[in-house]
């Protein structure tokens, strides 16, 4: 028996069934575009809809460096993005703040702000609305940061000269790879990913789009990524965007222990020995180190507090003895010429007029003492150092690891354990070398026979010539 359907749910049906029509018109009108923005076509017929592609000419395409991104210093607004005329781009504006409420640091609206001007320059050069960009947009946009050099990178490279390092080689002192001339793959997967929410944000406001222009991989449009995991079953890795490229997965870096003396020789003063101890034997992040306070350090207890990067929660982490007594000694040769309240800046400038130390400021520091050993260390790789010493420790649980590294999942802490390449091949060289050694010696003495039973012993236990 079929029951009467109330005017609801044929309301309902109606509207999806609008819903799914424009969604499957949606490439066809995405693609098509306008004619004056391509060259070159190819036709082709869907059902009994007639469809022309046509195809944007990205080689020919010129995106020039309009626009620009300014701090503010203004915490409600810290950066600010702003149209070739100097006007500001409010629907960044706009999605800043939703970030900003949803607790992200100001270091990730920077971010975000840089990947959304690299898109609007693209924009602005293609002649395209933000709000009338298509998923012809998207793709074009994908397929060209993969391609294009970065702004002022032939430049960078001329004054470099041939064969610099700086040409996108791998450092000979380190083996990680230096910045080259084009957008990294983990460069066009982070705008694909920021784009993609940008448009989430003002489909969901009304103020954009209805249908994103980044969508995610069609495997994946039901939801989020392990939507209907199984959790039985291992996690297994799902694209989460339709233009998302491939990352390789690497091993983290970490200075070597020999290099590591020789770097830690070449700081100049006690408080940059003091940063660095502090950085390798707690494994924080830079950022959470450099906002400590005077009150955050206990000598006593050999304990210093930090604020989380992600969680924004307080944890104290342990620290070694000899990064207190870095500390101690340029707290001694700062006295008397910075504030030393319980809430001031533990850590400041050596120049005057004396300010708080920065990010900047303690990279550059780090970067010439890296520089003078040939190499292109990074401050995240002493916190790789930090993490791979603990996690090969015998003694201390990978979990206590997890802990002090502030890791959400404990699959994190595991990419630290397994040996960098330098080492593994040390370790295989050596292997096979006792190898020969074992090969081209004498051969190994024979066995001595077992002993036997002495015959008193038997005649006692069985009898004099029984056995």
């Amino acid at each position: 028996m079929t029951l009467p359907r109330s005017a609801a749910d044929v309301l309902a049906d109606h509207v999806l069934f609008e819903i799914e029509s424009i969604d499957r018109m949606y490439l066809l009108s995405g693609l098509a575009g306008d004619s004056s923005q391509f060259t070159g076509h190819a036709r082709g017929r869907v059902g009994t809809f007639p469809a022309v592609i046509e195809y944007r000419d990205l080689a020919a395409l010129v995106v020039p460096r309009a626009g620009s991104l300014e701090p503010t210093g203004d915490p409600w607004e810290p950066w600010r993005l702003c149209d070739p005329a100097g006007a500001v781009v409010a629907p960044v504006a706009a999605y800043l703040r939703d970030l900003q409420a949803s607790g992200r640091p100001e270091s990730t609206l920077r971010t975000y702000s840089i990947a959304l001007l690299r898109w609007f320059r693209f924009l602005w050069a293609a002649g395209v609305a933000w709000d009338q960009a298509t998923r012809a947009e998207a793709r074009d946009f994908c397929r060209w940061i993969q391609m294009t050099a970065k702004p002022g990178a032939a430049l960078r490279e001329e004054r470099a000269g041939p064969g610099d390092a700086r040409a996108g080689v791998r450092n000979p002192v380190t083996g990680k790879a230096v910045p080259g001339r084009w957008y990294a793959p983990a460069t066009a997967a982070h705008s694909e990913s920021v784009l993609r929410g940008f448009y989430d944000f003002h489909r969901d406001a009304g103020t954009g789009p209805m249908v994103n222009p980044f969508p995610l991989a069609r495997a994946r449009r039901g939801g989020r990524a392990g939507a209907h995991h199984n959790p039985a079953e291992p996690h297994r890795p799902e694209r989460s965007g339709l233009y998302r490229p491939r990352l390789a997965g690497h091993a983290p870096h970490h200075i070597p222990e020999g290099k590591f003396s020789e770097l830690f020789a070449a700081l100049g003063s006690h408080r940059d020995r003091a940063l660095v101890a502090f950085w390798v034997s707690t494994g924080a992040r830079a950022s959470e180190l450099l906002g400590a306070s005077c009150r955050d350090a206990d000598p006593g207890q050999q304990l210093i507090t930090v604020i989380r990067k992600g969680t924004r929660h307080l944890q104290q982490l342990p620290a070694s003895p000899d990064a207190f007594v870095w500390l101690r000694l340029y707290q001694a040769q700062m006295h008397g010429l910075v504030p030393a309240g319980p809430d001031d800046p533990l850590w400041w400038t050596l120049r005057r007029p004396f300010r708080a130390l920065g990010y900047q400021g303690a990279y550059r520091m780090f970067r010439r003492a890296s520089a003078s050993l040939g190499a292109n260390w990074s401050l995240h790789d002493l916190r790789h150092l930090a993490a791979y010493r603990m996690s090969r420790d015998p003694g201390m649980p990978l979990g206590d690891v997890q802990w002090i590294l502030g890791h959400a999942q404990l699959t994190t802490t595991q990419l630290y354990l397994p040996a960098p390449a330098g080492e593994v091949i040390e370790s295989a060289l050596a292997h096979l070398a006792r190898m020969s050694a074992r090969q081209a010696g004498p051969a190994p003495p024979a066995d001595p026979a077992p002993p036997g039973y002495r015959p008193q012993t038997l005649d006692i236990l069985f009898g004099e010539g029984a056995w």
